[in-house]
């Protein structure tokens, strides 16, 4: 009988080992399997993926149309399968994974040439490179982030084997192409194609596909608005792999010519992001669109941002910032800037800082003065005043005696301010500039007139606004629409006119004062060739210089000052204020016509006659001045407003810096191009209301 053979001892630790192995292979696949049947459990369906996660993307568009910015990150129109130009795809699927319609989700040769190529370069700290097959890049974006580890590499080859599962391989491209990263806050191809072309992903020309395709590898160093010439060498790249695995032709290939592939110009990020700064918070208030990507249409004209900054960068004095906010008739801003330098200074003058504004918070006291009875012919006394221990007085010290209302708005003239308010109540006048958006603190003591609570310029620009629409309230916005990329309009401005916050003869009346200060008085230097009208404001130390006025439709607000708050001697309103509102209103108004302001005032038929009671007594006139509150010293006056001096009718207005002059009817009538008109009657005043508050 034949004896067995004996195994060696060798060969048995061999067969040992195989079964070990032969067992852990089994085990690890079936393990496998589980752990892909569990991940295609929980993976969510087609249509929860294509959600965009990570932010929303919002491109903000101007008045014209155009893109100014792009916040957020860009995930563009969501494009099916069936959308997608051929060529992009078949660049991608070249470029980045040329065996992706043959593998299920891993490849294998990937791997083991992947593996080869980081054994061979050991000694170099290489990790595993280039084994991610789209379908793996399709998980780890999803699912994952981009750490690398070995666990999370394993984790990543389960999810694609799952998903090769569940979904199909157009599925997992619609996937890849829609969510992939290209660089400048892109996701997918459709926001790529729109951020560096200027169009949709569904206009693609195989140039720029390819150029797209090539971002993939490394968004940063490839990317057009980093280095144009690598951009177009990795484009380069993507077409000779096309051509190599027969997606194009040779004479397709031939046919490209990168160098004529145009990008999109890059939108400023200068002073128009003072703007969208200020636009997009509000967007809050508007929708409740949180994930799908918006277009935002906004009231900016590009034109006239342009020309507003470099009139506040040409006119502001050495040191000192300045801000623009220019609203039209309905309240849409055509242009903001809130400062000399967005890049340098973001904080926004235009909209967040508050100033006091010196005499353009007289437009309050008037508009009160106004709708309690008075008229620009109105007789007054610029005479000495003290109120409650505090004493106004003109900057040139001097006293004109009998004018009328007209001449004291035109030259600004604090004495006759402050009985105003004194006749008609602080309190009155505190409420007319809350009615008119002023939405900071507004302080009732006698000061108060001459503008020494705090406002913002935008606040100031919408009250001057309101008047020129005779009285109707005016609400500053910047937004016209919003809509999804889709096309779906979300939100549409629509124009109230509902307020009305004084009666048109007041606004009428209103609209005289300030022509008259513009043709005549302080503000001259704001002319521009056709009807203005507005007011100068310069605080105490020239420390604020303003400008408001109005024109065509078109109202302007200009805010010159340091931010420290400290003195500049040059720095009043009628000077570099009102040149840089006239260097911008001539270019903003140039296309518009011109427009004859309505100042023949027609009065209501109970103002014709007026009686005692019609006009009431002052509210707080006996509130005494705060001690740490507004300034009482005699020299608190602005530098800007003076006392009036008597003129022969027909004389030329004085020089800046000047006495100002008295005009009378005739004269103002003469300059302002009006028909000669009647005085008003005198309105009839109860002694105790006397003129100079004695």
């Amino acid at each position: 009988m034949a004896r067995k053979a004996s195994v060696s001892p060798a060969r048995r630790w061999t067969l040992l080992a195989l079964k070990i192995g032969l067992g852990t292979a089994i085990a690890g696949l079936i393990a496998v399997v589980i752990a892909v049947v569990i991940a295609m459990q929980s993976l969510p369906s087609f249509e929860s993926l294509k959600s965009s996660p990570n932010g929303q993307m919002i491109r903000v568009h101007a008045a014209d149309g155009s893109v100014i910015v792009s916040l957020g990150p860009s995930y563009g129109r969501w494009l099916s399968y069936d959308e997608l130009p051929d060529t992009m795809a078949k660049a991608m699927v070249s470029v980045e994974d040329k065996r992706f319609y043959m593998h299920p989700g891993v490849d294998p040769i990937g791997l083991v040439r992947a593996g080869w190529v980081a054994y061979v370069r050991r000694g170099e700290g290489r990790r595993l490179q280039g084994a991610s097959t789209i379908t793996q890049q399709v998980a780890r974006n999803i699912f994952l982030n981009n750490s690398y580890s070995f666990g999370r590499k394993l984790k990543e080859m389960i999810l694609a084997l799952a998903l090769e599962r569940k979904f199909s391989k157009r599925q997992i491209l619609e996937l890849y192409l829609n969510k992939v990263y290209f660089g400048g806050g892109a996701y997918g191809v459709d926001a790529a194609s729109r951020k560096f072309f200027g169009h949709p992903a569904t206009n693609l020309s195989l140039g720029e596909a390819a150029v797209i395709a090539g971002l993939v590898k490394a968004p940063s160093r490839y990317s057009p608005t980093a280095d144009a010439e690598a951009t177009v060498g990795r484009a380069g790249v993507v077409l000779d792999v096309m051509e190599e695995n027969g997606d194009i032709s040779r004479a397709e290939r031939a046919s490209v010519r990168l160098e004529d592939v145009r990008m999109a110009p890059e939108k400023p990020q200068d002073s128009v992001r003072y703007f969208t700064d200020w636009v997009m918070p509000q967007l809050d208030t508007l929708i409740d669109e949180e994930q799908a990507p918006l277009d935002v249409y906004t009231t900016l004209d590009l034109k006239l941002q342009r020309t507003a900054t470099a009139a506040i960068r040409a006119n502001a004095p050495q040191g000192v910032q300045g801000a623009l906010v220019s609203l039209d008739r309905d309240g849409a801003v055509r242009a903001m800037v809130g400062g000399l330098d967005y890049i340098s200074s973001n904080y926004n003058r235009a909209v967040t800082a508050e100033r006091q504004p010196g005499s353009a918070f007289k437009l309050f006291v008037y508009l009160t003065a106004l709708e309690a009875g008075y008229t620009p012919d109105t007789a007054v006394k610029d005479s000495p005043v003290t109120i409650n221990g505090w004493s106004p007085r003109n900057s040139n010290g001097r006293f004109a005696g009998d004018i009328d209302i007209r001449t004291a708005f035109a030259y600004s003239i604090n004495t006759v301010a402050a009985k105003l308010g004194m006749e008609v109540g602080f309190g009155s006048v505190a409420d007319m500039a809350r009615r008119f958006g002023i939405s900071t603190t507004i302080n009732t003591h006698p000061s108060m007139v001459l503008g020494t609570s705090e406002v913002r310029l935008i606040d100031m620009t919408r009250a001057f606004a309101s008047v020129a629409r005779k009285g109707i309230a005016v609400t500053p916005y910047g937004i016209t629409k919003v809509a999804t990329a889709d096309g779906e309009t979300l939100y549409e401005h629509q124009d109230d006119t509902s307020r009305v916050l004084v009666a048109p003869w007041v606004a009428a009346g209103m609209t005289d004062l300030m022509q008259t200060a513009v043709n005549t008085g302080t503000g001259r230097a704001a002319q521009i060739g056709r009807p203005v009208a507005g007011k100068t404001g310069t605080t105490s130390s020239n420390k604020d210089g303003w400008f408001i006025g109005f024109s065509s439709g078109l109202t302007t607000g200009v805010w010159m000052g340091r931010d420290d708050n400290r003195p500049v001697g040059v720095l009043q309103g009628g000077r570099a204020p009102a040149r840089a509102f006239a260097q911008y209103m001539k270019v903003a108004v140039a296309d518009r016509p011109v427009e004859q302001f309505e100042t023949e005032v027609t009065l209501p038929e109970w103002q014709l006659e007026p009686d005692d009671e019609a006009y009431g007594q002052p509210d707080d006139a006996g509130m005494q001045v705060d001690a740490d509150g507004m300034p009482i010293q005699p020299d608190g006056g602005e530098p800007e407003d003076s006392a009036a001096q008597p003129v022969t009718p027909g004389s030329a207005p004085p020089a800046e810096g000047e006495a100002p002059q008295r005009i009378d009817q005739r004269w103002i009538d003469q300059v302002l191009g009006r028909e000669q008109r009647k005085p008003a009657p005198e309105r009839p005043r109860p002694p105790q209301e006397a003129p100079g508050g004695q």
